[in-house]
């Protein structure tokens, strides 16, 4: 508490106050986009985990209507190849694009690899995991290459995104 003299009016104290209450609000309001990747990275592991560990598969109760889409997307022309595991390994991979490109954006572009490799690593771990405490789930090598696919494509996709965003900022 400043001294009584103070309390009521000293030379500056309201422009530093102001500025300091200004400052405080802008940054309250600013979220640094390395933060703003390291609430995403948790929140996108906290779902990742749901999906992951959760002890039957996650497409069980969607099986049915997925074969008789990828019947009818047969009978329309679709080639025969496009099939159940093809929609899986997509999706993997699709599932670990965010993770690559989190991780890359939280580490930076010197660091950029270690979203793949943390796409890896969290795969290999999953896939333990069911193995060894899930066994209505299906472990398997396939998914874990799927996922470090999906993590590499999106570190390298924040690669080019914080390369481009470095060169625009150059003056």
């Amino acid at each position: 508490m400043p001294p009584p003299a103070c309390r009521t009016s000293c030379p500056g104290d309201e422009r530093a106050l102001e500025s300091a209450k200004r400052w405080t609000a802008e940054r309250g309001r600013r979220l640094s986009p390395r933060r703003a990747a390291v609430w995403g990275l948790g929140a996108y592991i906290f779902v990742l985990g749901l999906i992951a560990l959760w002890p039957v598969p996650v497409d069980r109760d969607a099986s049915d209507f997925l074969m008789r889409s990828l019947r009818k997307l047969h009978r329309w022309g679709v080639p025969p190849w496009f099939d159940y595991g093809v929609v899986e390994f997509t999706s993997n991979v699709i599932l670990f694009v965010p993770l690559g490109a989190l991780v890359a954006r939280i580490l930076g572009q010197r660091l950029w690899w270690c979203g793949a490799a943390a796409g890896f690593v969290l795969s290999a771990l999953i896939e333990l995991s069911q193995l060894a405490f899930l066994p209505a789930r299906f472990p398997s090598v396939a998914d874990v290459a799927a996922n470090t696919f999906g993590a590499m494509v999106g570190a390298l996709l924040a690669l080019v995104f914080m390369a481009r965003h470095e060169h625009a900022m150059t003056p």
